[in-house]
């Protein structure tokens, strides 16, 4: 899902544009008269002062995330109207880590091609949803990757009755894609790598493409294969009569994104991140946390849990910020489980390494 590449002369403008975003921002601050109590220590009690992103959270007593506009497993609506799904979690428990209460989240659905400008404006603080980690994205836009949080690939959906096996088997069809999305150059590039012919059908969105798609405009549809997973489970009249094909074109290494100009805050979610797969290294779930945050015989989950002082301050938080986010939604095992694996949705890569995934936890000392 991905954005075009900048031309080479502004890749030459790199380092003042990375520095743009900041002084728009503070710029902005400044005229709003946007202040928020002082966190942490040294520097980060400096950044706050001045209006970063964690003091604008704190005065404005809620978390702005961003989500997906409706993707089962990832960010819906349930039965009775409450945001739920795997990227919904992690606001919730960014929200437990910084404001104490896992429900003071703001969730904003937003569309694949605006996604980006509602973090670079500072609309939204955060923007956790399936979107893809790549180079032009993480140098270009004046956002960080704050890690990956699922490990996807690309992949064609097709009717079974196609016959359609391998994606090299669509040479000269007709494939719905999503406007914005990394899909369209990497469908292109696999095209031409392998001498195939293809005709885009390009979308403004995905719920136009999905269902061009199941009218008999396309002869495939492709994005990542998870998404492609639900439309078949959700959306298809027959989901028997689907087949997304098991070749994956490219990795999609997804997951939330901030601005680039408050290193507090992009250090922040990427240690909440990193709390939730430890945790499920470590043991520690949502039931047990609150006992093992004292009675662990292990050091390194005691001071993440903050049942030893001092593991907050680098951060501008308490010490017990690792410990809420955990016991308010569950180590990343847990969130997993909740809504990934009833959609009959393996973990695969995105089992812990020990376990033979790609998700490797960063000491928490």
């Amino acid at each position: 899902m991905a954005l075009a590449s900048k031309a080479s002369f502004m890749n030459r403008l790199h380092p003042l544009r990375r520095r743009l975003p900041a002084l728009l921002v503070a710029g902005a601050l400044l005229l709003a008269g946007c202040e928020g109590e002082p966190a942490g220590t040294g520097n980060h009690e400096i950044a706050a002062a001045q209006g970063s992103t964690l003091a604008r959270i704190r005065a404005r007593g809620t978390l702005n995330c961003a989500i997906h506009t409706g993707q089962l497993g990832m960010s819906y609506l349930d039965k009775r109207g409450r945001w739920q799904g795997f990227f919904v979690d992690y606001c919730r428990a960014l929200a437990a880590a910084v404001l104490g209460d896992a429900r003071k989240v703001r969730f904003m659905p937003v569309a694949s091609n605006k996604r980006f400008t509602i973090v670079q404006t500072g609309e939204a603080d955060v923007l956790s949803r399936t979107t893809t980690w790549t180079l032009t994205r993480d140098t270009d836009l004046g956002v960080n990757f704050v890690g990956t949080m699922y490990y996807d690939g690309q992949s064609f959906l097709v009717p079974r009755r196609s016959g359609v096996r391998l994606p090299a088997d669509l040479d000269g069809a007709s494939i719905c894609i999503t406007k914005g999305t990394t899909s369209e150059l990497n469908t292109a590039e696999y095209f031409e790598r392998k001498g195939l012919r293809f005709q885009s059908v390009v979308f403004e969105n995905p719920e136009e493409a999905k269902l061009a798609f199941f009218a008999g405009r396309c002869d495939a549809m492709t994005t990542d294969a998870f998404t492609l997973t639900v439309i078949r489970l959700a959306d298809a009249a027959h989901p028997d009569d689907y087949v997304v094909l098991p070749e994956r074109l490219t990795k999609e290494p997804v997951g939330p994104v901030v601005r680039s100009d408050d290193e507090q805050w992009f250090e922040i979610n990427k240690w909440v991140l990193n709390a939730l797969f430890a945790a499920e290294e470590m043991g520690v779930t949502k039931d047990n946390a609150a006992r093992m945050r004292s009675g662990s015989r292990d050091p390194e989950v005691r001071k993440m849990l903050g049942g030893l002082p001092g593991f907050g301050k680098s951060l501008g938080l308490d010490d017990d910020w690792a410990y809420r986010a955990i016991e308010a939604t569950g180590n990343y095992g847990e969130i997993f489980d909740r809504h990934i694996a009833p959609l009959g949705v393996e973990r695969g890569q995105n089992r812990l390494y020990r376990d033979g995934g790609l998700i490797y936890p960063l000491p928490m000392r």
